[in-house]
């Protein structure tokens, strides 16, 4: 008997149990290979395998064609890639020490590149300092708006204007270094 037959998927449907761990069961190595064969063995392929499976198991109920299990739980998987090939995960996952710097940030090796972009940063409203930080530590921009009490398109577009004003105020900074470097030389 195929495991992943239509009838099985109704009873895991209906709240048997013992079916929908036989079909979870089934579907693992399914997944196991298709996370493998994109980014190869690892922790992060477990990690893919165990999310797709809950998020399979959370959606098995509003699955309508039990004949399709296989192609929902595939679905599943490729969403839980997309999601990984977007970042999604590893800043979560990821213990966050403030002394340190946070992963996939460059620190300045000048300290007076680092006191400007401070004094950049300074510029900024608070509001917008805030969704930079969140942003920094891996947050969503749809989380970001649920905990500042706004919108998705507004906190995009605070993020692009706070960057075109850090990127105007380090550009002047730039400019002035630039030239009491030359002077420097001189």
């Amino acid at each position: 008997m195929n495991p992943l037959d239509p009838q099985t998927v109704a009873r895991a449907q209906a709240g048997d149990g013992a079916a929908r761990d036989g079909l979870l069961a089934a579907v693992t190595p399914v997944l196991r290979s298709f996370f493998w064969g994109r980014i190869g063995r690892g922790p992060d392929a477990d990690d893919l395998v165990q999310n797709a499976l809950v998020r399979v198991h959370r959606g098995l109920e509003s699955l309508q064609r039990p004949d399709r299990f296989k192609a929902f739980a595939m679905k599943a998987a490729l969403f839980e890639l997309q999601d990984f090939y977007r970042g999604r995960y590893s800043s979560r996952e990821a213990l966050f020490d403030p002394d340190l710097p946070t992963p996939g940030r460059s620190e300045p090796d000048d300290v007076a590149l680092h006191i400007d972009l401070e004094r950049a940063l300074a510029d900024l409203s608070e509001h917008a300092r805030a969704i930079l930080e969140m942003r920094e530590l891996g947050y969503p921009y749809v989380e970001i708006a649920e905990a500042l009490d706004t919108t998705e398109a507004a906190v995009k577009m605070q993020v692009k204007r706070a960057f075109e004003k850090l990127r105007t105020a380090l550009a002047g900074a730039a400019v002035v270094l630039a030239v009491l470097l030359g002077a420097a030389a001189l």
